[in-house]
């Protein structure tokens, strides 16, 4: 299919880079394509970036069908553009649509629209340390009706930010609030997909530890309300005596593309990595007894985010001293590297924007 051109003839002006925040600036042009259940997907564009259109009645409004990824795109030394695996992006995208019943993208045809997106917002990619490009793809069904039915009509997206650092702390640690009340998935459900629902379901109890002073919740399982799962907006490990124990992928649990290149890269550095059930039982001992050196969030948007304190049933835990962990500033130093190419890519995660 061929992707057309409609370029703006209004440029924005580049924003302060030393501003920028997450997710506030928008680049000048959007990726769009549509899709029929007759005609398959048609008319792949790039045109000015904008406000959307939709019937008031459109299913993404009603009944949530909506999914997300969310990458980067870097600024390498050498001044040159490139992307971290943004094939797994693409194929996390369709097991989520999978799931949602919503039609799935020909990945090959994804990955050089998203490439040609890019290329042409080269020079919205900024270069000072920790920023980037963020991209995000998202896609929709907008049928302009009321009745639940399979989708007939949907609507497939790319949007860029360029953006600075995730939390306002930086790398610096975060305060982390274990959750006892709400959950964010179950087994069957949705939990291993980018849908906008989860997120929206996630917001009271993350409101709640903001209020209490903590930048994100820790989620428990759905039904026996005692394994660890996530952080609100990434996936979690823990350094337990010489082990890092992440959850394991039960079904309800994001399968972050940081989280698989973390536990790639652990284990080239002779480190011990279990993907296993953790209670909360097992982590509070672990708490208590000193035996837990470090904890950390990791997923695109933050990279690695050190907890330097965690809440669990009224009681705060100081964690590494409230500092950065040595093997977390080693894991963030090594994956950053690799990402802004500044270290040599052994693994062919990277690819570079033409």
């Amino acid at each position: 299919m061929e992707i057309k051109m409609n370029l703006t003839k209004s440029p924005k002006a580049k924003p302060d880079w030393n501003k920028l925040g997450f997710g506030k600036i928008f680049t000048d042009h959007m990726f769009v394509m549509d899709w029929n259940s007759e005609k398959g997907w048609y008319d792949a564009r790039i045109e000015p970036f904008g406000n959307l259109s939709l019937h008031p009645a459109a299913t993404v409004f009603h009944y949530g069908a909506e999914i997300f990824e969310g990458l980067k795109a870097y600024r390498r030394p050498d001044g040159e553009v490139q992307l971290f695996r943004p094939w797994e992006n693409i194929k996390r995208l369709n097991n989520s649509a999978e799931r949602l019943s919503l039609p799935q993208v020909d990945e090959a045809f994804t990955l050089d629209a998203l490439k040609k997106f890019v290329a042409l917002e080269k020079d919205w990619v900024p270069s000072l340390p920790g920023t980037s490009l963020y991209l995000r793809p998202f896609l929709f069904g907008n049928d302009e009706t009321l009745g639940v039915h399979t989708i007939h009509n949907a609507k497939f997206l790319i949007i860029a930010s360029p953006v600075g650092a995730y939390y306002a702390e930086g790398l610096n640690p975060v305060k982390i609030m274990i959750e006892t009340e709400d959950v964010r998935a179950v087994r069957g459900g949705t939990g291993y997909t980018k849908c906008g629902g989860n997120y929206a379901a996630s917001m009271r109890a993350g409101d709640r530890a903001a209020a209490e002073g903590y930048s994100q919740v820790l989620w428990l399982d759905g039904v026996e309300r005692k394994y660890i799962e996530e952080v609100g907006a990434m996936n979690v490990m823990f350094l337990i005596n010489d082990t890092v124990v992440t959850p394991k992928l039960t079904g309800s649990i994001l399968p972050g593309i940081t989280r698989k290149s973390c536990i790639e890269l652990l284990k080239e550095m002779g480190c011990k990595v279990e993907e296993r059930l953790l209670s909360v039982d097992e982590l509070e001992k672990a708490m208590q007894d000193g035996t837990l050196k470090e904890a950390w969030g990791c997923g695109t948007a933050a990279v690695i985010s050190p907890i330097g304190e965690l809440r669990i049933n009224g009681t705060s835990f100081t964690v590494a001293d409230g500092g950065i962990g040595k093997l977390s500033q080693k894991l963030y130093d090594t994956l950053t590297d690799i990402q802004w190419g500044k270290a040599p890519d052994t693994h062919q995660w990277t690819c570079k924007v033409d």
